[in-house]
């Protein structure tokens, strides 16, 4: 078949070197002139584990191409995979002006019968909205909802190997020019209504992400209490209905998608006159976990004006460099705005604005006073806590994301601070 995506971002990059690896041509539209440069030479703007040979297969096959008029990119395209961004407003809703740029811009050229896919995370009631805007303008396409469920760091495979693919459309041709779009598959498809379909992915996240933030908040009690968090966590893991995913305590959820629509779910709700408190809830909750992190360092230092911090990882999670919400950042900067002298490591953020890196792990940490361990990198389990403490001027480590045994650490010497622990 052929396919167009619009956008090269995380989720249409994968999106496209998928289906090109499926056996469909894809073009894809791109502005960006410098993400462009990049592919043109067989690299991908940011880490994810296995996608640039996707991509480079996709495009050695003749299978993928990238395009930066839009024009180009969906002429006689069956399926138009929208996949843009939709950032926080401020107030918590979502903008899709960068949606409606690209329906303005495609939309008068669009054969009859085409389907546009949304990917993109949309408020509820966008498929309906749109299809109004393309029909003012006389386009006779079909506008369906398709959410993305790619997670950072494993995204080529949760393409490849979906747990669930749904179509969010009341048109029976739309569905059968999507099955077979995913033909090769092996995955439940749900076919749904639009407005079901766009509650799926925001209900997904937000649950997600009210998973993570009780897993703090029982951290938070077990400190309080005198209980060890990891086996109470691990405890309840061994309950089937409740399994042991997302319930790692740390410094709470970030990236790019967990803080943005838990947001906007709350700003639907409100828009629908519910008052969702269980998820304003978690958002407040997720907020302060990153103070008591703070506190932590506060409580092992004293104070933080003057002290040399080391701080192990910036991204949001471990597998990918994308550091769009990261509490490891903001941990980072909010040292850094209290007078701390941070020096930072992370294996795959090569760069960030206003904070010093080092090539190591223990480069980072060499003349520390504290070591803050934020992001959940394995590399870090595999440093031998001897060679850190020499490496250290001070003996003090707040480990954000539990991946020290406290017990080896306290034994070495070291004050150690872990999540509940």
């Amino acid at each position: 078949m052929q396919v167009a995506v619009i956008g090269a971002g995380y989720v249409g990059l994968v999106q496209a070197a998928g289906l090109a690896s499926l056996g469909h041509r894809v073009r894809v539209g791109e502005r960006d002139q410098a993400r462009l440069e990049l592919l043109s030479t067989g690299r991908i703007p940011f880490y994810e584990a296995e996608l640039e040979g996707l991509v480079n297969g996709g495009v050695a096959n003749g299978l993928l191409s990238f395009h930066s008029d839009n024009h180009q990119a969906v002429e006689a395209a069956q399926v138009i995979f929208i996949a843009l961004p939709t950032p926080d407003r401020g107030d918590g809703s979502a903008n899709t002006s960068y949606i409606e740029a690209a329906l303005d811009e495609i939309g008068p050229r669009l054969e009859p019968g085409t389907v546009i896919a949304l990917k993109s995370t949309v408020p509820v009631g966008s498929v309906r909205a749109f299809q109004q805007r393309l029909s003012r303008m006389g386009a006779n396409a079909e506008v369906i909802s398709n959410p993305e469920f790619l997670r950072e760091g494993s995204a080529v495979g949760d393409f490849l190997k979906p747990d669930r693919i749904v179509i969010g459309t009341r048109h029976q041709a739309a569905v059968e020019l999507m099955l077979k779009v995913y033909q090769g598959l092996q995955a439940p498809v749900l076919v749904t209504d639009p407005v079901s379909a766009e509650m799926i992915k925001y209900a997904s996240n937000a649950y997600l992400a009210t998973r993570i933030t009780f897993a703090n908040a029982i951290a938070n009690l077990c400190e309080q209490v005198g209980a060890d968090s990891k086996d109470v966590l691990h405890g309840m893991g061994y309950d089937r209905r409740i399994g042991f995913h997302f319930l790692n305590p740390g410094p709470g959820y970030g990236g790019s998608c967990f803080p943005k629509d838990t947001s906007a779910l709350v700003a639907i709700a409100d828009g629908a006159g519910y008052d969702f408190s269980l998820l304003r809830g978690v958002i407040q909750v997720n907020s302060l976990q990153r103070e008591r992190i703070i506190t932590k360092v506060e409580n092992l230092l004293g104070e933080i004006q003057g002290k040399a911090i080391a701080v192990w990882g910036l991204a949001f999670k471990a597998g990918t460099d994308d550091v769009r919400e990261s509490p490891a950042v903001y941990l980072a900067r909010e040292l850094m705005a209290r007078g701390g002298r941070v020096t930072a490591y992370d294996p795959k953020v090569v760069e960030l604005a206003g904070v010093d890196l080092a090539p190591s792990a223990l480069e980072a940490a060499k003349g520390a006073d504290l070591l803050l361990i934020a992001t959940e990198w394995p590399e870090f389990q595999g440093i031998d806590p001897a060679d850190l403490l020499a490496a250290m001027e001070g003996d003090a480590v707040v480990d954000a994301r539990n991946l020290m045994d406290p017990a080896a650490m306290r034994a070495l010497g070291f004050r150690y601070s872990g999540v509940g622990r």
